[in-house]
């Protein structure tokens, strides 16, 4: 069997940007929801038969102890963040696996879900749905990819170090250093994909590249002033390395069953009427 686990939150957000508004009769904006209604439709239409879908219940998570520039809730637009419940209940009238995230994050969820299903050997293929970048250290050789599902692109173990210069282990290493504008956090002084990406392939893990630029072995660009900024700035890099690295201890299911799509639900039918146009 091939699982394939759903970036709700990243769904939501993309059709709410990509369609036109759309009203039901009660005033409610479901555009988004409709569309995503759809995609997840054209999965199953496609032959998935084992579907988890995760959403951010809430924005702010754990991290948010950590670091106080962690991304927010703050902005979203309220025709969007009307749209989550609105999602959840469709998906579980749909019939899903679905798992809304409180304390941590939908991307935690399904980092989770695929290292769960990962280790069952029934389980052949395990693809995640989503193109965002964190998500890329959780791709194990063939055996568990990423899938953008709007490109149509796929990518394995090898398509991660093409993508990043770094294998999946160094992900979280790499956006400490660069930083992630989207979760908020902005990374070292001076270091950007390339450098990161050089010394990465070379040490692995920020606490493996030595204070010393002169022990690094080999020349780069600014290396002096980046191993200098990295040794005064450790601690933050470690920091954002925590907040990157992705959570595998969520509870998400006991056995990969749970995911197998059965049909919607009798709910299913009222849904439909729920996020119906209003004409």
């Amino acid at each position: 069997m091939k699982v394939h686990l759903v970036d709700g939150t990243y769904e939501l957000f993309r059709h709410f940007y990509a369609m036109p508004p759309a009203k039901n009769h009660a005033g409610e904006e479901v555009a988004a929801v409709r569309g995503v209604m759809y995609s997840i439709r054209g999965l199953v239409r496609d032959g998935a038969t084992h579907i988890g879908v995760a959403t951010d219940r809430v924005i702010e998570s754990f991290r948010n102890d950590l670091w106080p520039g962690y991304k927010t809730g703050e902005g979203i637009d309220p025709l969007l963040w009307a749209q989550f419940p609105i999602l959840e209940q469709g998906l579980e009238a749909w019939g899903l696996k679905l798992w809304p995230m409180v304390e941590f994050e939908a991307d935690d969820a399904l980092a989770a879900a695929a290292a769960r299903a990962a280790a069952d050997p029934r389980v052949e293929q395990v693809i995640i749905c989503s193109p965002d970048k964190d998500l890329a250290q959780c791709v194990s050789g063939t055996r568990v990819v990423q899938l953008d599902r709007v490109r149509r692109v796929t990518r394995d173990e090898a398509g991660v170090v093409a993508r990043f210069g770094v294998p999946p282990s160094s992900i979280p290493d790499y956006l400490a250093l660069v930083g992630d504008s989207a979760d908020g956090y902005p990374g070292l002084r001076g270091w950007g994909p390339k450098s990161a990406a050089t010394v990465l392939a070379r040490f692995g893990h920020i606490d493996a590249i030595p204070d010393d630029y002169a022990a690094w072995g080999f020349t780069i660009t600014r290396g002096a002033s980046l191993a200098a900024t990295l040794a005064q700035e450790r601690a933050n890099a470690r920091l954002f390395r925590e907040l990157a690295v992705l959570r595998t201890d969520v509870p998400v299911f006991d056995s990969v069953d749970e995911l197998e799509w059965k049909g919607p639900t009798p709910e299913l039918a009222q849904f439909r009427k729920r996020i119906a146009q209003d004409d």
